[in-house]
This record gives C-alpha cells, sequence and structure tokens, in this order.
C-alpha cells in the first residue's frame, strides 16, 4: 500500500516507485482528515479552523490531478475518509486488505510525527514491513543533526557547510503501475467538491488564479524555467511584492508544500539552466538559495523541540508581546486603515498567498513594527489562509520577522506606508484589492486620512465611514515597539525545560538527537551555535 499524504505527484515519488518494484498489487491511497477539513461555523470566514476554501481548494484539485495521473498508468487513487483519526483509518485498511508492505514519504511535522507512529506501531505488532523515504525535502533533516556532531544547525551558513549537493531525484518514467488490489465492500469516495464540504454558501468566495496539482506545478516550473536570464539573476530581495497580475516570482511554494513538485526535481532542473548560462546567482538569494532556506527551516524545526510555540522554545526570544483582540482583528480583516497593510491580508484571504515581501510587510507590522501583538496569533492566520502554508516554514518565517529568533536587527522596521509606495507609486495593487480607495489620488493612496475632505468626496471615499481611520499613529507606535523590543533582549530571558522529558511525539531519531545534544542552554544567542 502506498499512503499519499504531502507528495501529491508520480514523479520522483520514492515510496510510490519502491512500491510498483515487483508488486502483484499496489494500493494507492489517501485518507481525508478531518483535522483540516471539518467546517468550523466559528472560523472568521468559510472553512474549517484550519483551513480557509481556497486551500482545501487547492487540496481537492491536488487530488483530482493524482487521481487522473494514476489512471492514465492503469490504477486510481483510492480516498477514504477517518471519522476523527486518520492513523485509525489507515490501520483498519492495513488490516481488512492484508496489506504486506507500507510505503509512505517521511514527515518531520509533530503532528505528521504521531500520527505515523501510531501506523508503524500497528505495523510492527501486524508484521507489516514499513518503508518510509525522505523525498519530501532535499535532505533528511535527522542526518544533518547527526552529522553536526547532534547538534541543529541556527544559521543558514551552518547548514549548508554540512549539507553538501542534495541527491539526485528518480528520473525513470513509466507507463504502467500494477493493478489496484481487492478492497471487497470497502467505501471508497471520489474526491468530493468543495460544496459538499458543509462550508456554507461560498458562491460568493474568490477562486485563487493558482490551480492545484502535479499537471500545473511542472507547467508552471517549465515556463518558469525557460526564461534563463531570469532565473541566473533571480534575487530574492529585488522581487516587486505589488505585482500581482503576474507576480514577480515562481508561485511554486504551494506546489512543493502539497508535494505536487517534487524539490529534488526543481532543484536539478534549475542546475540545468545554471549549467547553460555564464553566470548566475548564488544561495543565499538564489533560486536554488530558496530551497535550502525551505530545507533549513525544515531541519530546524526537526531538531527544536517547541519550535511552533514562544514558551518551551528554547531558540525563542521570550517577548512580553501585546494583548489587543482589537488591533488584531483589524489587521487580519484588512481594517488597520494602513492601505498597503490591508491590501496585503485582503489578497490573503481572497488568493490564499501573496509575494514574500509583501508576507514581511505585514508580519512586521503585526508583531515589532507597530502592533507588538504575538507572532502565534499571525502564524495561526497564516497557516489557515496560505495555500502555501507550510508547518516549518511558516513558523520559521514568523520566528525570524518578530525577531524572535534567527534575526535580531529589531530596529529595522518595515514602513507600512513608504515600503510598497517605491514599487507602486500609484498604488494599484491597493486599488485591486480595496475598490473603496479605487478613486483616491495617488498622492494621498497610500496615507488617504491626510487627504483633504473634499478630495475625500471626489474620491467617494470618506475616511473612518468608507474606509477606516490607522488603528496606530506608525511614528509613534513603531518607536515604542524597538522600546519593548530593548527592554525584552536587554532581560535575555531564554526559555527552559527539558526537550525529551514528557515529549511522547519525539520518533526514536529525534530522541536520540535531543539526548545525545551537547547542553546548549547557557548559549545567550543562538545564533552563534552551529
Amino acid at each position: 500500500m502506498v499512503w499519499f499524504r504531502k507528495g501529491l505527484r508520480v514523479h520522483d515519488n520514492p515510496a510510490l516507485d519502491l512500491a510498483r518494484r515487483g508488486a502483484a498489487r499496489v494500493y494507492p491511497v489517501f485518507v481525508l482528515d478531518p483535522r483540516y477539513l471539518r467546517p468550523d461555523p466559528d472560523a472568521p470566514s468559510p472553512g474549517s479552523a484550519r483551513a480557509g476554501v481556497a486551500r482545501v481548494r487547492f487540496l481537492l484539485e491536488s487530488l483530482d490531478d493524482l487521481d487522473s495521473r494514476l489512471r492514465r498508468l492503469g490504477s486510481r487513487l483510492l480516498l477514504l475518509r477517518a471519522r476523527d483519526d486518520v492513523s485509525d483509518a489507515v490501520c483498519a485498511a492495513l488490516k481488512d486488505w492484508n496489506i504486506g508492505k507500507l510505503y509512505f514519504e517521511s514527515d518531520t511535522e509533530p503532528y505528521a510525527l504521531t500520527r505515523d507512529m501510531r501506523v508503524t506501531d500497528f505495523a510492527a505488532a501486524s508484521g507489516i514491513e514499513v518503508f518510509s523515504p525522505v523525498s519530501h525535502t532535499l535532505f533528511d533533516p535527522a542526518e544533518i543533526i547527526e552529522k553536526n556532531g547532534c547538534r541543529t544547525p541556527l544559521t543558514y551558513q551552518s547548514f549548508l557547510n554540512i549539507a553538501g549537493e542534495p541527491p539526485a531525484p528518480l528520473t525513470e518514467e513509466y507507463s504502467v503501475l500494477p493493478p489496484i488490489g481487492d478492497t471487497g465492500e470497502y467505501e471508497l469516495f471520489s474526491v468530493p467538491k468543495l460544496e459538499e464540504l458543509g462550508y456554507g454558501d461560498i458562491s460568493q468566495e474568490h477562486v485563487p488564479p493558482f490551480r492545484g496539482g502535479e499537471t500545473e506545478a511542472l507547467k508552471r516550473m517549465r515556463e518558469s524555467l525557460q526564461d534563463k536570464e531570469w532565473v541566473a539573476k533571480f534575487e530574492k530581495p529585488k522581487g516587486d511584492p505589488s505585482a500581482f497580475l503576474k507576480p514577480a516570482t515562481t508561485v511554486l511554494s504551494p506546489y512543493l508544500k502539497f508535494g505536487c513538485l517534487s524539490s529534488r526535481y526543481f532543484y536539478h532542473c534549475i542546475q540545468d539552466v545554471y549549467r547553460s548560462t555564464k553566470t548566475h546567482t548564488k544561495p543565499p538569494v538564489s533560486l536554488t538559495g530558496q530551497l535550502l532556506w525551505r530545507d533549513f527551516f525544515y531541519t530546524v524545526s526537526f531538531g527544536t523541540p517547541n519550535f511552533d510555540h514562544m514558551k518551551g522554545n528554547k531558540i525563542c526570544k521570550q517577548i512580553p508581546w501585546r494583548e489587543s483582540e482589537e488591533l488584531f482583528v483589524a489587521w487580519r480583516d484588512g481594517r488597520t486603515g494602513y492601505p498597503w497593510i490591508d491590501a496585503i491580508m485582503i489578497q490573503l484571504r481572497k488568493w490564499g498567498w501573496m509575494h514574500h515581501l509583501a508576507r514581511h510587510s505585514v508580519a512586521c507590522f503585526l508583531t515589532r513594527g507597530d502592533l507588538f501583538i504575538h507572532w502565534e496569533k499571525g502564524r495561526d492566520v497564516f497557516e489557515r489562509l496560505l495555500i502555501d502554508s507550510d508547518w516549518a516554514i511558516n513558523n520559521g518565517n514568523w520566528l525570524w520577522l518578530s525577531c524572535s529568533s534567527f534575526f535580531y536587527q529589531y530596529h529595522r522596521i518595515y514602513s507600512p506606508i513608504s515600503f510598497g509606495k517605491k514599487y507602486d507609486p500609484n498604488g494599484d495593487y491597493i486599488r485591486h484589492f480595496i475598490p473603496a480607495l479605487k478613486h483616491m489620488p495617488k498622492q494621498y493612496i497610500y496615507e488617504p486620512w491626510t487627504a483633504p475632505l473634499s478630495v475625500q468626496e471626489k474620491a467617494r471615499c470618506i475616511i473612518g465611514k468608507d474606509y477606516p481611520k490607522p488603528v496606530v499613529d506608525h511614528a509613534a507606535a513603531s518607536k515604542e515597539c524597538r522600546d519593548r523590543m530593548g527592554e525584552a533582549y536587554a532581560s535575555n530571558r531564554p526559555s527552559g525545560g527539558d526537550p525529551v522529558k514528557g515529549n511522547k511525539a519525539l520518533n526514536s531519531r529525534q530522541r536520540k538527537i535531543y539526548e545525545d545534544a551537547p547542553d546548549s542552554s547557557k548559549s545567550k544567542h543562538p545564533k552563534k551555535s552551529s
């Protein structure tokens, strides 16, 4: 049985490749998880508690595409629905179908580790062989940490020094898979339509311009790599966050997140382009550098207990963030009164995606820039709404952008006014996502509260009525945030706690890493560790 989870693809899929070799029958299985799909009427927008409709739509499209590709190979996707725990559904199928071998892609997220241990424990007790190759990342995070003397590399450069060159992807193409085994009276499902999941009236929900699935992933990757000069000169900090009709990046992150595109295959395709050009940019800013950043965060998250929290996280600064539900909701719903910030949050709500520099802007604004609200609150919003929401990367970026870990120059703040203006002085991005400001003159589009009342009336947008006033004064708020961050840094209160004791979610490889790791609790600056 091949159990699909993140690797929703046929190309470079070691679990599928191993299963088909010498097998008379193969069961390709995906289990719909109520943890992510169960409707939540109290959620701030349609969807479940953990996933908005854009993210769910992308998943369903990816499953549809996977089923189509498997059918072309003489197979199909066997879709199961878990009533509560996915591991129960998998274990039941293993037993009922008399499975002898189970193949699935290794995962490092805590939820996945707990789920997978239940399945592997059941398999071991039932005499079922389990194969769990690493293929969602370029490298095996556990091997990276072990190579580093059981220390988690906490800087990008130290990670690169250890990692070396990633393994080559599987390139063999095959035209047929073994037939599916007998499923008896088992209840199997077709990929549901979004409207069937019970999210209420979603007829007015925006359909994002990014369709899920391996077919679309490979098409988008090939189109991106056709422009060899663009690939060779790519520098992440130089992208335009206001470009939305044609984003200034590949928009391949959601396909990597769901495993519709193999990161190893993408990496080596980029290398082919580099070999055909005279010069090209290097990590950390290059296109391959972005894939290596992805692996860096996967490795750090795997080797850091409580990585997704401030408390109990040894690499996270303990900062007394402000509690203000009113300010948080204004940020979440795109009602801060700062058009650049609000347009980004509205794009997130509608598309499930925005440019990485746009993410930087709104993350800084929420935390250390203006509102001084806990990064975990923003992390939860991104995790729910982003179609490329990835546990390791999302948490890593929020730790970074809040200056809680990795990056510590908290005085460098993104202006909610001037930062967007330098890319889009006319405010076209704002006008698109905030129709109320469509007719505001460009000299006021980033600060509409400064427009004279006569200008507001002519633009048919009265500030405080048709569009909100700023929730804070940026100049005063940013100064207060810098002062608070300075105080928090001065106190330098590291998080305590035993990383192993009481943590039942650790698998055997993680437990060995934590128990063998030298004591670094006295380190004052995690960036210096390697």
